[in-house]
């Protein structure tokens, strides 16, 4: 593979294929693991991680290339910090060049350079403006000071591919997941209008009531009705 300088057309020769194959990914889940197995042909690494922020800002693991790195995640996401979650809450870019020597997260740093990781880059994947992350992408290497200045160059443009890609899949999972929804209580709704001889407007009505008394989403009402015939208790 060409040796990819993000200041000639080799590299946008490289990104315009990796556009493609995050194009044709047909999830989140398939959009995370395109961009780390990117990463490691990409990158001067030996292991890439990608985490998401959840509800609650809370970092989630969504694709690594190794266990060690949802090790490496593991330990921060338990502590709510590290160079991952700094990345993510402040977003900024982190490079540790050697967890041998680096003292800003020192627990952290002498348990990853026991698992066999010196280097770390983490990018965050921020949307548009940069006002909000969405994630972060790591990558790690087994020796010290393995990350120059090319790499976080090329780690940048790789990161806003991602935040574009996994907001778009994200995007188009939740409008599926609305329009299944829908669906589902129009399903339900179907079954309360013919048992109980009542209009639309009434069985949604029994739908919300007992969604409500039973602290139930309307969706899982609705799946139980189709699926057992019965309203929950």
């Amino acid at each position: 593979m060409a040796t990819l300088d993000p200041v000639n057309g080799v590299a946008a020769d490289v990104f315009a294929r990796l556009a493609v194959e995050l194009h044709d990914a047909s999830g989140v889940d398939e959009t995370v693991d395109a961009v780390v197995q990117f990463a490691l042909q990409a990158l001067n690494c030996t292991y890439a991680g990608l985490a998401l922020a959840a509800r609650g800002h809370r970092a989630e693991i969504a694709a690594v290339t190794d266990p060690v790195v949802a090790d490496v995640y593991t330990l921060q996401i338990d502590a709510e910090d590290g160079p991952l979650i700094t990345s993510m809450r402040e977003r900024s870019t982190i490079l540790i060049r050697d967890t041998l020597t680096d003292e800003r997260w020192p627990k952290w740093a002498a348990k990853v350079s026991g698992l066999g990781v010196r280097s770390v880059l983490d990018v965050p994947l921020m949307l548009g403006d940069g006002s909000r992350t969405v994630g972060a992408l790591g990558l790690y290497s087994p020796d010290a000071d393995a990350f120059g200045p090319d790499d976080e160059a090329i780690a940048q443009i790789l990161a806003r591919h991602a935040t574009v890609a996994v907001a778009t899949a994200r995007h188009e999972e939740t409008m599926a997941q609305a329009i299944d929804a829908r669906k589902l209580v129009g399903m339900a709704m179907g079954i309360l209008m013919e048992r109980f001889d009542v209009d639309s407007d009434r069985a949604f009505a029994i739908l919300k009531r007992y969604s409500q008394d039973t602290n139930t989403k309307l969706r899982d009402v609705a799946q139980q009705l189709v699926d057992t015939r019965t309203l929950p208790r």
